[in-house]
């Protein structure tokens, strides 16, 4: 699923601002806890396209999104659903989700063997 959210305030280098972000938990996770875990999605750069914890996210009418972006796999973090949620934008396809999960594999050394 793909939602905004208030990533405000931040610390450093994290990423911040409203922006559409990600849910990497799972459904049952979900409905019973209200922090899930989410990876922040920016805007497309040629910089970021060639970083390998980044998966390239085009536009379409599923997922909500505007414009070319990137989901940023190594600023995954948890939120606060009811706190930090503005609304719902749409949802990533399968083929999308399943290359976050590599990229998220990356980020945390996770083996995919």
């Amino acid at each position: 699923m793909v939602l905004l959210i208030n990533l405000d305030p931040t610390m450093g280098s994290e990423t911040g601002k409203s922006r559409p972000c990600i849910v990497v938990t799972n459904n049952i996770y979900n409905s019973k806890l209200p922090v899930i875990q989410v990876v922040p999605i920016t805007a497309w750069s040629e910089k970021k396209s060639k970083i390998i914890s980044n998966v390239i996210l085009e536009p379409t009418s599923e997922n909500g999104l505007s414009k070319d972006s990137i989901a940023d796999c190594l600023q995954t973090r948890p939120v606060d659903y009811k706190e930090r949620l503005i609304s719902v934008l749409g949802k990533v396809t399968d083929d999308d989700l399943k290359k976050i999960d590599s990229a998220i594999k990356i980020v945390f050394g996770i083996s995919t063997e």
